[in-house]
């Protein structure tokens, strides 16, 4: 994954709103930005090069982008810009529709069609994705009722959407760069499924785009019920309607087993919390139980064949060592 870091206070005070516009343009598009704090501007973003995909966290003081058509003449990259606010407030127009969006709200706007911005309220912050036009298999007359228009981001696709750009923005360094291409392709799985939910266009997404995105919605499933012993693969079918053989086979395509991933997903956790020195009051029997171990001994002995070392071991070692968590 290639990732490019700039931020206004490596730049003059007086010259990082111009330096910040010059790279707004170079990461979106040619715009028209303003703000009344061009005298102590502020602002830092980081773009994430996933294949095709590009994820930007960002946080700014409030300004305003417009994107005029004499902008798109000189210059349009045909991109679906997404965008999920995590602080502060937006208003959004494209396309004859005007939404105001807070905290968690999700929307898109093509970059061929002008669109206008205004980010408002304490250090507006958000995560932008950017896919280009020609790789969401949906037709552009089908999107464009829903440029500009709140798409929840707090519940189904658009939480997994929302959670997976959190996610990638907060996982510094965590990822090889050949990673770069597989995260881009869950992302435009994501992004394709999260506009055909919202148009009830399913059924013009190719089948392996569907299968992907349901897989990915069965592991969200499987890691916030780790809790619970009856996670078996007869209970997470039931949960997203589908038959036990279809579960299995979803699997077969990621090269493993239901019950070997929530395994490994219990494994993993509980490794985590051992190392966590928050929770080193806690019997390792229980951070297992947490977990959705219910034997003691069943967990040891995966435990040990997993890390080939016992976990109270593994605990010692980690909090004298510092030894880094494993990622959930």
């Amino acid at each position: 994954m290639i990732e490019t870091v700039f931020r206004c206070d490596d730049i003059p005070q007086a010259d990082r709103f111009d330096y910040w516009r010059e790279q707004m343009t170079n990461l979106v598009a040619p715009m028209e930005m303003s703000s009344d704090h061009t005298g102590d501007f502020q602002g830092q973003a980081r773009v994430l090069e996933l294949g095709a995909a590009h994820v930007w966290p960002t946080k700014f003081h409030p300004m305003r982008f417009r994107r005029t058509p004499k902008l798109i003449r000189q210059s349009d990259p045909e991109l679906y810009h997404f965008s999920f606010l995590v602080q502060g407030n937006l208003q959004v127009s494209q396309a004859r529709q005007e939404t105001a969006f807070v905290r968690d709200g999700l929307y898109v706007v093509d970059t061929s069609r002008p669109y206008d911005c205004v980010a408002y309220g304490e250090s507006p912050a958000g995560v932008g994705l950017e896919i280009p036009k020609a790789m969401i298999p949906l037709p552009y007359d089908r999107i464009d009722p829903l440029l500009a228009r709140p798409i929840p981001g707090h519940e189904g696709i658009g939480a997994l959407l929302g959670g997976f750009l959190t996610r990638l923005a907060s996982d510094d360094g965590a990822y090889r760069l050949s990673d770069g291409p597989r995260l881009g392709n869950v992302l435009v799985d994501l992004a394709s499924s999260l506009l055909a939910h919202a148009i009830e266009a399913e059924s013009a997404l190719p089948p392996e785009t569907n299968r992907h995105t349901l897989t990915l919605r069965v592991k969200n499933f499987i890691q916030r019920n780790l809790h619970d012993p009856q996670l078996t693969p007869a209970a997470i079918a039931a949960a997203h309607h589908i038959s036990v053989g279809y579960l299995h086979r979803l699997f077969r395509d990621e090269d493993t087993t239901v019950s070997r991933w929530v395994r490994q997903q219990r494994l993993d956790r509980t490794r985590r919390d051992l190392a966590d020195p928050g929770l080193s009051a806690a019997p390792v029997h229980e951070l297992a139980s947490r977990r959705g171990f219910s034997h003691p001994a069943v967990f040891s002995r995966a435990f040990r064949a997993a890390y080939g070392i016992p976990p109270s071991d593994y605990r010692q070692l980690a909090l004298k060592s510092g030894v880094p968590d494993a990622p959930p």
